[in-house]
């Protein structure tokens, strides 16, 4: 509601009242004045005494009309007064609420038409103040919401707008208010606007701000129903999703690509390995698939942490991408696996030797060292290379056919590739269904323990035995551990294994103890995903404890690789397995390159020459002069020495003459259950050394190196 002064002014005039009142009060002192001395003068004339007490003469009739006039004068000029001040006040206070200022009181004071006038302000001035209350509540109100809001008019002239709508056009309330909030859109969509339909609907539109903008938001249109056509129109909401749609478009990224190396995941990758099979089916073409799987890549992750691996992968996309040829796509299909493409080939030529060459490429790009975290890494990996249509013609069974043949390279050693041949399917099921097949092993009791015998090859005696897993898998035999550990390793599930293992070792020693006094030491192969193990050491204990025997009584075998994985943290595992008194041993040693010094850091007991140097002795100068290395080397450190793989008295002749001590093999017999074991410590008991038979007593001849 708007007050102007000039409707009051028009109403009450001051100046008029003041001179009306005035007025009125002088003319009724007059009259009653005139009508006094007419009376005094009427009654000298008849000589009649109304007031007989009063001389009256015509001085003193003229002495009291002054008096009489005087004192109206004053009256009216008073009533004048007492007039203006209240009219005043009422100006004053009617121009306040012009200018929206409704916080000053008007003060009643009269009791006459002026206080009534008075009053009736008063209430106007507090319905007004509670009318703006209101409106500045709604004002608050639009605009602390995030969203902009527009009140237009039926024509879509923009009426209201709150701050966050000011905000998402840039712009000012000045220059929004009046236009049509068509004029808000992208130039694309305004023409098809339309006022009405759009104040019955939800709908993502794009808004032009002035600064050029574009800013995808949700609109959705209400109309405001009202009988009052000023307050007809619609409200529309304007939500901002900006980041939203960044969302989206990132979902929909990771749904394609892989966030980690920035190339086509496994689902994009086939999606765009059956478009190029189709093309090149168009084009009567060939194509090849190259599947690229790290070899070991789990100790990198095991040893240096999952970011180093993360970053390892990283660098390898990039170095494969840069080696990519023309119309070749790469992607990752899941850990550290990847694939290429390439289509484009000739389909009458044969295509292996320029596919060869690019594999050899790859090989090579990935056996270049990776400087990760200081560190200086270095991976190999194996790849099977399938050939559409050759091998297949569609891309499922043309990536399960390179898998196949990636098997095929990674059991040749890695490092290496391999074109599929039918023949590789038969062995990738039979590896599925053993990696299946082994969930199920430890709970249906497959495992077994079988134990070959150590012997001292200066008289013949067991000293102990090696513990060697078997798994006898019903319908298929003995199951090689060669086959099931790389799939334990895969699984996770060596750890359970592992601990199996040394609990049903503990248990078949505490029997043998029950049989004879000393049946030397067992030895156990440790993986270095158990050394890995938080846990690890504590279950050892845990196990030992459970059976009652000594961990002085057994060795844990590592091998070389595992030992140089992460040689820090490995000799702080190392010396607290010492310190519980277990043995240590290196297996395999001569095959992982290390050097002395490096060595030395661990405690050591044993080094076992690994069976490949062995078995070339009297064939290969070369592998006996390593192995006479060893044994001049352990025997140096304060080391034992054991050799494995001794099949051959030839075999046992050169090692005793060189001072090998200890040793393993067929010649002694092969890994049996612990019956077997435990009938040769019963012979050995009644002083009968079981290989004594074997030992020449004459001194053997010299093998050339």
């Amino acid at each position: 509601m708007i007050v102007r002064p000039a409707d009051v002014a028009l109403y009450v005039s001051t100046h008029s009242l003041k001179l009306r009142y005035a007025g009125m009060a002088f003319m009724s002192v007059f009259v009653a004045a005139f009508a006094l001395v007419s009376l005094f003068a009427w009654q000298e004339h008849l000589h009649v005494r109304v007031f007989k007490d009063i001389e009256f003469s015509l001085e003193m009739a003229a002495w009291l009309a002054g008096a009489f006039g005087l004192a109206a004068a004053c009256l009216a000029w008073r009533a004048g007064n007492g007039i203006e001040r209240p009219i005043t006040d009422l100006i004053h206070s009617a121009e306040r609420f012009g200018q929206g200022d409704y916080t000053g009181k008007v003060a009643v004071q009269r009791h006459d038409q002026l206080g009534a006038l008075q009053q009736a302000l008063e209430c106007m001035r507090h319905k007004l103040r509670q009318t703006t209350i209101s409106r500045n509540y709604l004002n608050n109100v639009l605009n602390g919401m995030t969203d902009a809001v527009f009140v237009t008019a039926p024509d879509g002239a923009i009426r209201i707008a709150n701050q966050a709508a000011l905000n998402l056009l840039e712009t000012t309330e000045e220059a929004l208010l009046g236009g049509n909030i068509g004029a808000i859109l992208e130039e694309s969509e305004r023409a098809r606007f339309d006022v009405v339909r759009a104040a019955q609907e939800s709908r993502e539109s794009t808004v032009h701000t002035r600064t050029g903008t574009s800013v995808p938001v949700w609109l959705t249109g209400s109309p405001l129903p009202s009988d009052d056509p000023q307050f007809q129109g619609t409200i529309f909401v304007a939500r901002n999703i900006t980041d939203q749609k960044r969302n989206e478009r990132h979902i929909k990224y990771l749904a394609r690509y892989d966030a980690l190396t920035r190339v086509p995941n496994r689902m994009q990758f086939q999606h765009l390995l059956q478009q190029a099979i189709a093309r090149s089916h168009r084009a009567s073409s060939g194509l090849a698939l190259l599947y690229i799987d790290l070899d070991r890549f789990k100790e990198i992750n095991d040893t240096f942490g999952h970011s180093a691996g993360d970053r390892a992968l990283e660098v390898l996309a990039e170095r494969l991408s840069r080696n990519l040829p023309k119309d070749a796509a790469l992607g990752r299909l899941a850990g550290d696996e990847f694939a290429i493409f390439v289509e484009g080939l000739p389909r009458n030529a044969d295509n292996r030797g320029p596919i060869a060459h690019l594999a050899r490429t790859f090989l090579t790009e990935t056996a270049r060292a990776f400087q990760i975290d200081k560190h200086e890494l270095f991976l190999t990996a194996s790849i099977g290379i399938a050939l559409a249509p050759r091998d297949a013609e569609n891309g499922i069974d043309l990536i399960r056919n390179a898998d196949a043949a990636m098997y095929y390279s990674k059991q040749n050693g890695g490092d290496t590739f391999a074109f599929y041949s039918p023949e590789m399917n038969a062995a990738a099921v039979q590896r599925l269904v053993l990696k299946s097949k082994l969930r199920r092993a430890l709970e249906r009791n497959e495992f077994i323990i079988h134990y070959q015998p150590k012997v001292d090859l200066r008289d013949g005696r067991v000293i102990g035995a090696e513990a060697l897993l078997r798994w006898r898998l019903p319908g298929h035999g003995d199951i090689s551990p060669a086959q099931f550990i790389p799939l334990a390793e895969e699984t996770g599930l060596i750890l359970e294994i592992g601990e199996w293992v040394l609990d049903r070792v503990c248990q078949d020693y505490s029997r043998l103890q029950l049989t004879v006094e000393d049946p030397g030491r067992i030895s156990l192969n440790l993986s270095l995903r158990q050394l890995r193990e938080a846990s690890f050491i504590l279950r050892c204990r845990s196990v030992f404890r459970r059976h009652g025997v000594s961990p002085s009584l057994f060795e844990l075998e590592i091998t070389e690789t595992t030992l140089m994985a992460d040689a820090k943290r490995t000799v702080k595992l190392l010396d607290e397995l010492r310190a519980m008194g277990l043995h240590l041993s290196i297996d395999d040693f001569g095959t992982g390159y290390s050097s002395l010094s490096a060595l030395q850091q661990f405690p050591i007991g044993t080094l076992k020459i690994d069976q490949s140097f062995v078995r070339g002795l009297g064939e290969d100068a070369g592998d006996a002069t390593i192995v006479r290395t060893i044994i001049d080397m352990g025997r140096s450190m304060g080391m034992d020495v054991i050799a494995e793989g001794i099949e051959s008295q030839r075999h046992l002749d050169y090692l005793r003459e060189h001072g090998c001590h200890y040793g393993q093999g067929k010649l002694f017999g092969l890994a049996e259950p612990v019956e077997t074991l435990t009938a040769l410590l019963e012979r050995q008991a009644q002083g009968k050394p079981p290989f004594a038979a074997l030992l020449p007593t004459a001194r053997p001849a010299s093998l050339s190196a």
